[in-house]
């Protein structure tokens, strides 16, 4: 395993340089096939790309995998990881528990691991040790959930929660757009997240232009199977009629459409969030309420190894004219429905 416990000039540029860019085009340079050496343009820097380099060892933390989603995130940090054969990954057991997961981090943060990346079960909780890293000479790539301030991380790399909202929202919009007296129906995850907040924010945000609609009725739920079949089946014994549910996300989407089949419903469409395999499969085979889904892709932790692994080699970004790597990458939640469903089955998650 390769110890490298230098912290170099170019270490402190890496910490320190600012830029931002909307993921998209950005990564080419991190996974580019290319065997020649391609610099930002205006700087003599070489991007990386997939020849080995400087050994890099990148400490990952997340949190307990308990969720479909989270599990897709640890397996894709590990396999992006061992497609590198210049990257050893120290992950560590993932936890809900805030002073447990900071006790780990803390730990990589001894071995003198080159970058951290981590997902905090809660950002805010957590910013300390994401100082602390930082002060130490760490680079921390801060993963999904973001952490207070700014100076905890070298590059935060998350999903969009707004933009799922907006998008599902334009989505059931253009499709009951003709439709006078639509009535709209939300399924939301746990209330106590900002995440949960900014999802409905974009949501309520993207039916203002559409005022046909009128949002009738909104239930929290866990972000679980059986919370999901539960709040789910209080909002069709509530709401006998309307036209289309938002369900924030596709693990408790697997209840809701439970509840929807034992209500025996068929009368609305139904928007999902994440990208689940048992969602895509659905959307599918369309013979049910599910038409849509929004993406939250949990392909973010594959990139983030990628720029851990940058900037422990000093490298830059093919295809941008920065010097260094962005210090914000905001993904894109796409919308997943019948006509692109087959592009996407391979990224759903279990």
């Amino acid at each position: 395993m390769p110890q490298l416990t230098s912290r170099t000039t170019s270490r402190r540029g890496l910490l320190f340089g600012t830029a931002a860019v909307s993921a998209g085009a950005f990564l080419t340079g991190c996974t580019s096939n290319e065997t020649k050496d391609e610099s930002p343009a205006g700087s003599d820097r070489p991007a990386a790309d997939d020849r080995p380099g400087k050994p890099v060892t990148i400490g990952f933390a997340g949190p307990q995998a308990d969720h479909g989603w989270l599990n897709a995130i640890n397996d894709n940090a590990q396999n992006r990881a061992k497609k590198y054969s210049d990257v050893t990954l120290e992950i560590t057991e993932g936890s809900n528990d805030t002073a447990a997961q900071i006790g780990q981090i803390e730990t990589l943060i001894n071995k003198k691991v080159d970058v951290l990346v981590v997902l905090p079960a809660d950002g805010k909780a957590l910013t300390q040790v994401g100082l602390k890293a930082m002060r130490a000479g760490i680079p921390v790539v801060n993963l999904d959930r973001i952490f207070n301030t700014p100076q905890a991380y070298r590059c935060w790399i998350g999903g969009d929660n707004y933009g799922m909202g907006l998008n599902a929202g334009h989505y059931i919009g253009e499709k009951l757009k003709g439709k006078s007296g639509a009535r709209v129906v939300e399924l939301a995850g746990l209330d106590n997240l900002e995440l949960t907040k900014q999802r409905t924010q974009g949501f309520d945000d993207a039916l203002k232009n559409y005022p046909n609609i009128t949002k009738v009725a909104r239930q929290a739920a866990e972000f679980t199977v059986e919370s999901g079949q539960a709040k789910m089946a209080q909002l069709l014994q509530a709401q006998s009629k309307f036209d289309a549910l938002w369900n924030h996300d596709d693990d408790q989407g697997v209840g809701a459409l439970r509840a929807v089949e034992q209500a025996g419903r068929d009368d609305f469409l139904m928007v999902g969030g994440a990208g689940a395999l048992s969602a895509f499969q659905a959307i599918q085979q369309d013979d049910g309420v599910l038409k849509a889904t929004v993406l939250y892709p949990p392909s973010m932790a594959a990139s983030a190894i990628d720029l851990a692994r940058a900037l422990g080699q000093g490298k830059g970004v093919g295809g941008l004219a920065e010097f260094e790597i962005p210090a914000s990458i905001t993904l894109y939640s796409a919308v997943v429905d019948k006509d692109n469903v087959d592009q996407y089955l391979s990224t759903g998650f279990k």
